[in-house]
């Protein structure tokens, strides 16, 4: 495929969307064909999911279930959106992707990374980011943000206990760990400007 795949990382309150709208609007600018995307979503079949997963509503689902949604809706955000503008040339940035439901299904809801890894390798077929940054910030912090936010939407993953969202922010940091060439750490408690500059200049790195 002649695009190129970037995912952006993080837990909850990280400022992902926002550096990642300002990097939509400056390669948009140099004339680059982006494609913002997210998951679970980035299509109608895929937000049906994710309405599913995240409705405050669905307490009593069951952690793999969680975790095969994910997978589904990433399957078919695949297909339909993100290998079509990838054989066009397009850069595709993805606002979340496997590393998420490993850090949060397989590391912070207990059922494994190696088992949510091999759902999702058959949902993708393999395939993986040739660029993923992980906004790196500490569960404090990213749930005093949230609170802050007005507009944003509270979801179920939201109404979780502070040590959950610790175990997702060790099971991301274990992973960039492990995939250190791939996974780009960036320090999200820095001021915007300074995240979004290490960002960009990142992701110009991978660009053709």
């Amino acid at each position: 495929m002649k695009g190129v795949f970037i995912t952006v990382e993080g837990p909850e309150g990280a400022g992902k969307t926002t550096i990642l709208n300002r990097v939509v609007m400056q390669l948009k600018d140099k004339g680059i064909d982006v494609l913002p995307t997210r998951e679970p979503g980035g299509i109608a079949i895929a937000e049906q999911i994710r309405s599913v997963i995240l409705n405050k509503e669905n307490k009593a689902m069951d952690a793999r279930t969680e975790a095969l949604l994910y997978a589904a809706a990433r399957r078919q955000h695949l297909m339909e959106k993100v290998i079509p503008a990838m054989e066009r040339g397009a850069v595709v940035l993805c606002d979340r992707f496997i590393d998420s439901s490993l850090a949060y299904q397989g590391h912070a809801r207990g059922l494994g990374m190696d088992e949510v890894a091999s759902i999702n390798a058959f949902a993708t077929d393999g395939m993986m980011p040739s660029l993923t940054l992980l906004f790196d910030v500490r569960p404090e912090v990213g749930l005093q943000r949230i609170h802050q936010h007005d507009g944003r939407e509270v979801n179920r993953l939201d109404l979780e206990g502070l040590s959950f969202h610790e175990k997702v922010r060790e099971g991301y940091l274990l992973l960039a760990k492990q995939e250190a060439k791939r996974i780009i750490v960036i320090d999200a408690e820095q001021d915007e400007e300074s995240v979004f500059q290490q960002a960009i200049k990142k992701i110009e790195k991978v660009l053709p």
